[in-house]
């Protein structure tokens, strides 16, 4: 089996014609138009051929940290979620990017605020971006019409999920020990004007501060939820995916989730776990990611993918000529109409909005929530944040505000001085 590991690897560096291969590794979602865009972006120089890596994004992670760690100079380009650049960055596993598109990237008009920022590691720029994701609000229009809320209003989490609770409907989060409950909470603690972590450029002497009261509000919103009613059943192993299904199950649910939905309720319409039918699917409705409170403005979550060249390339001149052209305006524009990712650009956005296929405001509510959105914490140790979070946050259940941020903040210090192991 080794062997054939071997031979696999060394045929997958030469083109049959002898020409290079630039290896792109790919997450799972869009798959197809990667490959698209990797036959297209070949030129006579290279050939590039597409990897697919796990789903799940701390798995893409081992597998891409274990073979730049090894200096492997077949890693050419690959996917990157926002969370892991400062940390490979950092680690001198990517290749810069050059100034001249750098300074298009953060200085320029065209790169939304947040898909920018997550490309930044100590002042420059390590990758490009391609697609940038955030989460909305979704609900039942019925639902909330039943509830008296005013939606073309900012909505709190308390009078969500009152609303829910009130009404016989449900509120869906992410908040399975993974990375989706980071996602929330950091959510929550930057809509209540804190931060998890500051100077983080600092690396394991970066300030701790979810014990704050930032962080204790946050805690207040998810000991609301769980006591309300409207928490569903399965709220300790909840994901993106099992929060879609109480959505069409009367009287429906507030659910806080990617811009995937969409596309994905619009292709199960008449189908199990889908709106009934075409009137149906007029009842859904989406607004701004609520504020954790009341007066201040929410921070959406961002994520997408980032395209990165790897430092240990054998031609990173030409992986990242490769970059650029995966990353082109029309690339994110066909992963937008054909996969539901929305784009990272602008004028990538204003092409699907004149294509017409999703309606004009929901199109506004990405764009808006990108650029006015909250990253994670930019860190080379953002594994090990993300790791103390979920180890003393979860269970939901188990959250308490005069508990809960002390004791995560503790913990989280210990373990980046090295004083706690994960």
């Amino acid at each position: 089996m080794a062997v054939g590991v071997l031979a696999s690897t060394t045929l997958a560096a030469c083109g049959g014609s002898g020409t290079p291969v630039l290896n792109w590794y790919v997450n799972p979602d869009g798959v197809a138009t990667f490959e698209k865009y990797a036959e297209e972006c070949s030129t006579g120089d290279y050939e590039i051929a597409v990897q697919v890596l796990p789903s799940s994004a701390t798995d893409q992670r081992v597998q891409l940290a274990r073979r730049l760690a090894a200096e492997d100079s077949s890693t050419d380009l690959m996917n990157l979620d926002p969370v892991f650049v400062a940390e490979f960055a950092n680690a001198g596993w990517l290749t810069e990017v050059p100034e001249e598109k750098a300074t298009e990237i953060t200085d320029g008009e065209d790169y939304l605020q947040g898909a920018a920022e997550t490309v930044v590691w100590d002042d420059k720029v390590f990758a490009i971006p391609l697609w940038a994701n955030t989460q909305v609000l979704w609900y039942r229009k019925s639902l909330a019409e039943a509830a008296g809320l005013d939606m073309s209003q900012p909505v709190t989490w308390q009078q969500v999920t009152e609303a829910a609770a009130g009404n016989g409907g449900t509120v869906g989060v992410q908040a399975n020990r993974y990375e989706g409950y980071v996602v929330w909470l950091n959510a929550l603690v930057q809509g209540a004007g804190g931060e998890i972590v500051g100077d983080t450029e600092a690396g394991k002497d970066a300030s701790v501060e979810i014990d704050s009261d930032a962080g204790r509000q946050a805690a207040e919103v998810i000991q609301a939820l769980v006591d309300s009613g409207a928490a569903q059943s399965d709220l300790s192993v909840s994901n993106e995916g099992t929060v879609l299904g109480p959505m069409w199950s009367d009287p429906g649910e507030f659910m806080v989730n990617w811009t995937f939905v969409y596309e994905n309720y619009r292709g199960l319409i008449g189908e199990s776990g889908g709106p009934a039918d075409e009137q149906a699917f007029e009842d859904l409705g989406w607004a701004r990611y609520p504020a954790t409170v009341e007066g201040q403005p929410s921070k959406p979550p961002i994520g997408g993918i980032d395209i990165g060249v790897g430092a240990y390339s054998e031609h990173p001149e030409w992986a990242m000529e490769a970059a650029e052209c995966v990353t082109s305006t029309e690339a994110q524009v066909d992963l937008a109409l054909e996969d539901g990712l929305m784009p990272s650009t602008n004028s990538a956005y204003d092409q699907v909005v004149a294509e017409g296929s999703y309606p004009a405001d929901l199109i506004e509510l990405w764009r808006t929530s990108v650029d006015e959105g909250g990253p994670r914490p930019k860190s080379a140790y953002y594994a090990m944040i993300s790791g103390a979070l979920q180890a003393t946050w979860h269970s939901p259940t188990s959250v308490d505000p005069d508990r809960t941020p002390t004791e995560s903040a503790d913990y989280l210090q210990a373990v980046l001085r090295g004083e706690a192991l994960l």
